[in-house]
């Protein structure tokens, strides 16, 4: 899925350098640890440790992120009907519904997020996933499993620069292929503990006072741009409710983070390491987030033992567009070990 923010590409950068810091510290095994992704976005690094740790506790407040850290994370054996279940919402006949009304020109706001098409087979698809569930047809496994699966498939054809802030104003050329259903597919967990990994939906500073574990993995918002924005469509397919889209966009209401604004964000990240009951932390920020290096050191500095790493790697394509034009960005990996 395309991503602001994803650790993807930075996979193998943060998993040496996780590892690395519990080796020099003399820690437990990772395969006894607790580990902790408070702002899970697409499970990227849950994935990576998923079946490396004893229990991951994944969260974030987005509900489409819930969904897919629900199949990626919270599944961990094998779906026997998927292929099936896949096969049967490939084949629907296509309906106009929620999706198609409002994120495509078949409504009178002519918001060209999809296809007529494509925005059609989500309708037919999500309104079957939700009738399966109602009547018990799939499980909760199956339901997370199929809507993820959506998730992932509609946003191979979406109409957008790779976030859903605004359409593009002719369907490009990727959006123009028919929508695919493919499966989601997660790591089978084979390790010897009884895994019941913990998934949440909850604010981070909130959610940190009643949790603890080994180790805290943060990834939290890093400039004034709100996912709930950025990725209001995905929510909106995930969710399937009933509401009024705002604007040209066709916008849904959602909550603004501090994490997201200047004058709270030192405050919010300086509360969350206060109350994290974690041995060692690993916050990931980039060279243009609204903290500085120096105030985060600040803050990591007066609770524990701090590190720094860091990594340049390409610009996010979505980014082309700004004003500022540079090729590389650099992330940092802030460590502290209380």
């Amino acid at each position: 899925m395309n991503y602001i923010g994803s650790k993807f590409t930075l996979s193998s950068f943060l998993e040496e350098n996780i590892k690395q810091t519990l080796k020099e510290n003399d820690s437990k095994n990772l395969s006894e640890c607790i580990f902790c992704d408070l702002f899970t976005g697409t499970a990227a690094v849950s994935k990576i440790f998923k079946t490396q740790v004893k229990k991951i506790i994944a969260n974030d407040k987005e509900y489409y992120s819930f969904v897919l850290a629900k199949n990626y994370i919270g599944n961990h054996k094998t779906i026997k009907r998927k292929n099936e279940l896949i096969e049967i919402l490939n084949n629907l006949e296509k309906v106009k519904s929620k999706i198609s009304f409002n994120y495509s020109t078949c409504g009178k706001e002519k918001r060209q997020y999809f296809s007529e098409s494509n925005a059609m087979k989500i309708d037919a698809i999500r309104s079957k996933i939700e009738e399966w569930k109602n009547t018990k047809f799939i499980n909760e496994e199956e339901y997370f499993f199929l809507l993820a699966s959506l998730l992932e498939s509609a946003d191979k054809v979406a109409n957008t620069a790779s976030v859903y802030g605004a359409f593009l104003k002719h369907i490009k050329k990727s959006a123009q292929k028919e929508l695919i259903l493919k499966s989601a597919d997660f790591e089978i967990n084979e390790n010897k503990h009884e895994i019941i990994h913990d998934i949440f939906q909850e604010d981070a500073n909130i959610l940190i006072k009643k949790i603890k574990g080994d180790i805290l993995y943060l990834d939290p918002p890093y400039n004034s741009r709100e996912y709930g924005a950025n990725y209001h469509l995905l929510n909106t397919i995930a969710l399937y409710d009933d509401f009024i889209p705002k604007g040209k966009t066709g916008l849904r209401e959602y909550e603004k983070s501090n994490w997201c604004k200047k004058d709270k964000v030192y405050r919010e990240l300086e509360n969350l390491i206060k109350n994290a009951d974690f041995k060692f932390i690993f916050l990931s920020y980039n060279d243009e987030g609204l903290l500085s290096l120096n105030q985060i050191k600040e803050i990591f500095e007066k609770y524990g033992k701090y590190d720094l790493k860091s990594k340049t790697y390409k610009r996010f394509k979505a980014d082309n567009n700004r004003l500022n034009k540079k090729d590389d960005t650099t992330e940092y990996l802030h460590i502290l070990v209380k």
